[in-house]
């Protein structure tokens, strides 16, 4: 029986522009193709590649690069969403509670709590139902906190 899996790491990964300075920030080098048309070299496990503008540099874990064509890597990743610093904690406090009391899930108590009782306009309770999907996508994808970006 087939079984259907689903990526769960997240990684870094930028777009190749073909700019001198991701030239220099991934120590590539330049290839004259046999078509005439120059490329940039890029090292990775699988050797030497040509990264074409609009590919995918991945960077994994132990600082190695990958690429990935922007096609396959617009069916396979979605960027992590940006979340304020506020409800960065709430997520983290309610997954401290939901390691201690796993009654329904915390994601769906946090939720839930915030319209039993109540929120008001501009505070966390008002930030998570207007953006419930987000919400649910950093609580269980990861997230990024606004201002924070590598």
């Amino acid at each position: 029986m087939i079984k259907v899996y689903r990526k769960t790491a997240t990684i870094k990964a930028e777009q190749f522009d073909g700019s001198n300075e991701m030239v220099e920030r991934y120590d590539m080098g330049f290839q004259l193709a046999p078509n005439g048309k120059g490329g940039a070299i890029i090292k990775t496990l699988e050797g030497d590649l040509l990264v074409h503008v609009g590919d995918w540099i991945a960077t994994g874990v132990n600082g190695e690069h990958w690429l990935i064509a922007d096609d396959v890597f617009k069916k396979t990743y979605a960027e992590l969403p940006v979340i304020p610093k506020n409800v960065a904690k709430h997520i983290v406090t309610e997954h401290g509670l939901s390691d201690l009391i796993p009654i329904c899930g915390g994601i769906y108590r946090a939720m839930i709590q915030t319209v039993v009782y109540g929120y008001q306009k501009g505070d966390i309770g008002d930030w998570i139902i207007n953006h419930s999907d987000m919400f649910a996508r950093a609580w269980l994808d990861g997230y990024v906190v606004e201002g924070k970006h590598d």
